[in-house]
């Protein structure tokens, strides 16, 4: 059975209240991704004002990250339990106090008790985003949902270190930075408060909905039983690997094209920049997709196969030399910090598709429980990915970087083509019945 059984039927309202409802939660999932960076932009104030070490800070963000991760797991079946909303408002209240706990920070406690504040508001939004488009966006505008839910984490991933890092230099205190975090983060909650309507998810109301997860679930059935599917556990791989991908190039990509083509720091810098516009980019075009394509599998494989071999490309040196005809003119640094920008349009492109594909396979009555499951395998790539591919850097292995990232990607679609065989199967076991 598909996960659209495990929901009520979507509202096929107006355009307007489609439109309004991603456009919330976008805001919502923008600000959770500003709150990934709410401490490493202003690590070298810490350094200055603290003395602490790039490790002592390393470790703020592993704390983040398992609190976020091991939060996300269990936050789904609070969400499905309670609803996604309050847990919406809960989180983003989070962020407000950890915000301020670093504004107020006399010492490491105190910023560890800030990174922990602030993985736990992240933890539930992804089972709480999910939860809340599936159940209130049109059919036809899903797609797209996906699409500016995915565009606006990374624009709130390019925002932090814009906004923290600016306004401590225009006003001599990151103690106000981290403050005006805090402001914005309680801003984004007072505006969902006031249009809470439109972030309901209970839109059946809560007796049509129980009614129906009982209907579409085993009765008795455990909240853990999930678990035993194997499409649940193909899903959190596939999000280990391609989020390894990502901190790969996110971290260390400029450093490595410094040492592998001598490029400069200023041209490293645009690498990351450039993979999440062409990611954003690429996650529009790949909204359009979604609508279009049964076998969502092949669109996730054949975007992400792409951008690994780009990322071979770049790791080998197969790129234009300068002086050859195909070169345009243009280095081969260039090439290569212009090739990493447009791998990331291979992984935009992927995303919707990718999220799509974790609600088909999600079983009746626990979609919350799912999201939150999978997405922890986002948090535990972080997590595990940065300092493995941070070693290799440390090893005199640069190209390991852009290679290590590539067989990610790899990994990942075959997490995916498993998932799309048992999501396949299951659909046409039930049209033979």
């Amino acid at each position: 059975m598909s996960a659209a059984a495990s929901l009520p039927a979507p509202r096929h309202g107006a355009l307007r209240e489609d439109v309004r409802t991603i456009g919330l939660i976008g805001l919502a999932h923008g600000t959770s991704h500003f709150f990934h960076l709410l401490l490493p932009p202003l690590f070298p104030w810490f350094i200055r004002d603290f003395g602490y070490s790039y490790a002592e800070l390393g470790l703020l963000v592993s704390v983040f990250f398992a609190v976020s991760g091991i939060g996300q797991a269990l936050a789904g079946f609070v969400v499905d339990r309670i609803g996604a909303r309050p847990v919406l408002f809960a989180a983003l209240g989070c962020f407000v106090a950890a915000a301020l706990a670093v504004a107020s920070a006399s010492g490491y406690a105190s910023l560890m008790a800030a990174a922990a504040l602030a993985g736990l508001g992240n933890a539930p939004f992804h089972p709480v985003d999910f939860t809340i488009l599936n159940r209130r966006i049109s059919p036809a505008r899903l797609g797209h949902a996906y699409s500016v839910h995915g565009i606006s984490g990374n624009l709130g991933w390019a925002a932090a270190p814009l906004f923290l890092a600016g306004l401590t230099a225009a006003t001599g205190s990151w103690r106000l930075a981290a403050a005006g975090a805090g402001l914005w983060a309680l801003l984004v909650l007072a505006l969902l408060v006031h249009q809470r309507q439109s972030v309901a998810d209970r839109v059946a109301g809560s007796t049509q909905v129980a009614a129906h997860a009982a209907a579409g679930a085993p009765a008795g059935e455990h909240p853990l039983a999930f678990l035993r599917l194997p499409s649940v556990w193909l899903c959190f791989s596939f999000f280990f690997w391609s989020t390894a991908a990502l901190s790969a190039i996110q971290s260390f990509a400029g450093p490595a094209l410094q040492r592998l083509h001598g490029i400069s720091p200023a041209a490293a810098s645009f690498v990351v920049s450039g993979y999440m516009l062409c990611g954003a980019a690429g996650m529009i075009v790949g909204g359009f997709l979604v609508a279009r394509v049964a076998r969502l599998e092949r669109i996730i494989s054949a975007c992400l196969l792409a951008a690994s071999g780009v990322l071979v490309a770049i790791g080998l040196g197969w790129l234009p030399q300068q002086g050859s005809v195909m070169a345009l003119g243009l280095s081969a640094g260039t090439w290569a910090v212009a090739l990493t920008a447009l791998a990331g349009i291979g992984a935009g492109l992927a995303g919707p598709s990718r999220d799509m594909l974790i609600k088909q396979a999600a079983p009746p009555g626990a979609t919350g429980r799912v999201y939150g499951t999978v997405y922890s395998g986002l948090d535990l790539g972080f997590a595990l990915s940065a300092p493995v591919f941070g070693l290799l850097l440390d090893r005199g292995q640069p190209a390991a970087v852009y290679l290590g990232a590539a067989a990610c990607l790899a990994a990942g679609v075959a997490c995916a083509a498993g998932v799309g065989t048992g999501v396949a199967a299951r659909k046409q076991a039930l049209a033979a019945t």
